[in-house]
Order: C-alpha cells, then sequence, then structure tokens
C-alpha cells in the first residue's frame, strides 16, 4: 500500500520536477534511457542467449550462452578504453570516418557531463548495449563450430575495424550522417553489419559436419519461445530508446515496432503454413525477429502504416530469404543471422525512404529532399555498410585463422562444443 501511494505522489507531481534541474539535464528523458539500457542488455542476456541456445543442439548450448556472455564483458571493456571514443569522439580531420581518442578510458565523462539534456554516462552506456548485442548476433552464423578463442579474437578486432567505423558514419557525425542517412536505431549499424559477418563466416569456415543431410534442429522450443519473448520485449528499448527522449517520436516508435512484430509474425507463419501444411513455433518467433529487425531503421520515421506493411514484407523477404539461402545454395548460416537480419536490414533501410512519406503517416523528408533522393542516400549507406563489413570482416576471419585457427576439428565437432572448449555439459540426464 505504501508503494502504492508513494508511486501515485510522484505520478502526479507537476511534469516541471523532471523536466530540468537548471542545468540542461532533462530528468524524465535520462530515466527513460537508463530504463531503455537496461531493457537493450536484457536483448543479449539473457534474451538473445536462450534464443540462440534453444535453437543449437543439446551439446553446443554452453557454448551459445558462454559466447554470448563473454562477449559482453568483452564488449564491455573496449567500449570503456577506446571504442567509444572512436564510434561517437571528434576525429579531427578524420571524423567523417572514424573517432578520435580524446575519450578514451573515459576522459571527461563525469557526472556533470551531458550528451544533449542527459548524462554522458547514460548515453554511453546506452550505446554500450547496441555494440554488445551487434557481434553477439554474428555468434549465430558461425554456431556449433568455431574456437572460444576465435570468437575472442575475431569480436576484438572487429568491434575496433567495423563496428565502430560504421557506428560514426551513422550516428557519430561521420559522413554518412552529414548525407541525410537515416538509420534510426540499427538497420545498417547493427543487423546488416551483423548479417555481412555472419555470412562471410559461413564463407570462410564451410558448413557444419552433416550439413545438409543431416537434421540439425533445435533443441528446445521451449527455450527458442522464452528467449524470443525476450527479444520483443527488449527492442523497445531499442527502437524507442533510439528517440533518445521520453517523447512523442519515442512512443511512435514503440507502436511501429510492436505493429512491426506482430505483422512480421503473421507473414512468416502464413508463408510457412501455405508452403508445408502446419504453421510453426520456430516459424512465427523468426518472423517476429525479422519484423522487428526490419523496422528498426524505420522506427524513428514511420507511422503505423509504414510499421504493419514494413513488417508484412519482412516476414516474407526473410522467409524466402532463409529458404534460398540454405536450400538452394546450400550455406550453413547455422541460425539464420543473414537473411534474417542482414536482409531484413537491408529491406526496413531502403524502405525508410518510402514509408517517411507524409501520405504514409511518416515523418516526411528534410528540406529539399523527396523520396527518390532520399532512397538514393539509403542505398549508398546499404552498400558503404555491406562492403564495408564484407571486406573487413573477411580479413579479420583469415588473421584470425592463421593467429589460432578458427574451427574446432571434426572429431571435436561430433562431440560437442560444451565438452570439447568448457569441459561442461548443459544437461546432466
Amino acid at each position: 500500500m505504501k508503494f502504492v501511494i508513494s508511486l501515485l505522489t510522484v505520478l502526479l507531481l507537476p511534469a516541471a520536477v523532471f523536466a530540468d534541474d537548471g542545468s540542461g539535464l532533462n530528468m524524465a528523458n535520462t530515466a527513460w534511457i537508463l530504463t531503455a539500457t537496461a531493457l537493450v542488455l536484457f536483448m543479449t542476456l539473457p534474451g538473445l542467449a536462450l534464443f540462440y541456445g534453444g535453437l543449437v543442439r543439446t551439446k553446443n548450448i554452453l557454448s551459445i550462452m558462454m559466447q554470448c556472455f563473454a562477449i559482453s564483458c568483452l564488449v564491455s571493456i573496449l567500449w570503456f578504453a577506446f571504442v567509444y571514443s572512436l564510434a561517437f569522439g571528434d576525429g579531427g580531420s578524420l571524423n567523417g570516418i572514424i573517432g578520435g581518442l580524446e575519450k578514451s578510458f573515459m576522459m571527461g565523462v563525469t557526472t556533470d557531463s551531458l550528451s544533449g539534456d542527459i548524462p554522458e554516462t547514460v548515453f554511453a552506456m546506452f550505446q554500450m548495449t547496441f555494440a554488445i548485442i551487434t557481434p553477439a548476433l554474428v555468434v549465430g552464423g558461425f554456431a556449433e563450430r568455431m574456437k572460444f578463442s576465435a570468437v575472442m579474437l575475431f569480436t576484438a578486432l572487429w568491434m575496433v575495424l567495423v563496428y565502430a567505423p560504421i557506428c560514426h558514419w551513422v550516428w557519430g557525425g561521420g559522413w554518412l550522417a552529414e548525407m541525410g542517412f537515416r538509420d534510426f536505431a540499427g538497420g545498417s549499424v547493427v543487423h546488416i553489419n551483423a548479417g555481412m559477418a555472419a555470412l562471410v563466416a559461413v564463407i570462410v569456415m564451410g558448413n557444419r559436419k552433416g550439413f545438409p543431410k543431416t537434421p540439425m534442429m533445435p533443441h528446445n522450443m521451449t527455450m527458442v519461445f522464452t528467449g524470443a519473448s525476450m527479444l520483443w520485449v527488449g527492442w523497445y528499448g531499442f527502437n524507442a530508446g533510439s528517440a533518445l527522449s521520453a517523447n512523442g517520436s519515442a512512443g511512435m516508435a514503440m507502436l511501429v515496432t510492436h505493429l512491426g512484430a506482430a505483422s512480421g509474425s503473421m507473414a512468416w507463419m502464413t508463408m510457412e503454413w501455405v508452403r508445408h501444411g502446419k504453421p510453426s513455433l520456430l516459424g512465427i518467433v523468426t518472423g517476429m525477429v525479422a519484423g522487428l529487425g526490419t523496422i528498426t531503421p524505420a522506427s524513428g520515421y514511420v507511422g503505423p502504416v509504414g510499421g504493419i506493411v514494413i513488417g508484412f514484407i519482412a516476414g516474407v523477404v526473410c522467409y524466402l530469404a532463409t529458404q534460398h539461402l540454405k536450400q538452394k545454395l546450400q550455406i550453413d548460416d547455422s541460425l539464420d543471422v543473414s537473411p534474417v537480419h542482414g536482409v531484413g536490414g537491408i529491406v526496413g533501410t531502403l524502405l525508410t525512404a518510402v514509408f517517411a512519406a507524409p501520405f504514409f503517416g511518416g515523418l516526411g523528408f528534410d528540406e529539399g529532399s523527396g523520396m527518390a533522393s532520399q532512397f538514393t542516400v539509403q542505398m549508398i549507406g546499404v552498400t558503404a555498410t555491406i562492403v564495408w563489413s564484407g571486406i573487413l570482416s573477411y580479413i579479420i576471419f583469415k588473421i584470425v585463422d592463421d593467429m589460432v585457427g578458427l574451427r574446432v576439428t571434426a572429431d571435436e565437432e561430433t562431440e560437442g562444443l560444451d565438452l570439447v572448449l568448457h569441459d561442461e555439459r548443459g544437461y546432466n540426464m
């Protein structure tokens, strides 16, 4: 009862109490971004770890969870050391390409320093959670066959050479931002980027032993469902939090994010139902992820109609991409990172230029710009992300292979990474 009275007291206080403390700090926005930060980290731990963990075979579940957890820790330390500075610092003459090192080890980031009207500590932490989930998504491409040491080394190099530059181009004031490229919450920075790295990993490493003749079904669909549901909830922080304010833009981003997920789920389920005669839980949750990934870049620029249509297109296109990649091209992207996140990110980033139009309920374009010119800018951004991530990821994988070797042996792959790499079992029955 005391909690309820306290909560009502807080809610009934004048809005001005939360607006500004006199120093430029907006406490309402700060509270929202603190919450959104927790939601985005919740997407990786435990959301993605459970989702990916359920999708692999029993003998590899702990390896997936270990990779997600260790990546979260490693990226956090690298972000503190210098990656935050490279992504959001002032790069001087190279500012269009990469940030500088003036914010290394969080120099100058104090309790009083602001980013906009929120503490820079909160902004840095919020952006850190995006940096964490991006390489964690890549794990799904090489699941069940990469050495743990290779995962760690790849992640460290990839964060510096791939993630930080692209993040700076789009969100750090780099050359794509100056062109007017629109990526509200990570269509290019997160999803296309991760999708390309996953695809390159498969090309470099090859398919899992036995693919495609040996069935490699998810071992625990209950876990998959649980992780997917956590991803859906966490995605509200991912997209609505990217408004960096507790305002109408955040509200609309949350609404279209939800509609995109629901529409993507229905579209994927329907495609699968028509083709195979039965809808599956795996299909409907994968459609949800496709819808969420595809609406991400557009979420701050489109209205409800855009959310529904983009989600529907995502469910259809990503479903077809998954079928084509595995069945026709025989490319073993273990957990469908490239056809879901990569293709979804491309589709959503391009469609941002279409459904941002006021005719579809979007927020319109910059002055002097229109759908055609915005689409051209979006295409340039998509192409740049694909090329940079693809080429640099290939080089990094080759370097890592030379240094520690990428793949476990065939016998170790048969035994399972849990025992071989971590001396543990996910289940003792």
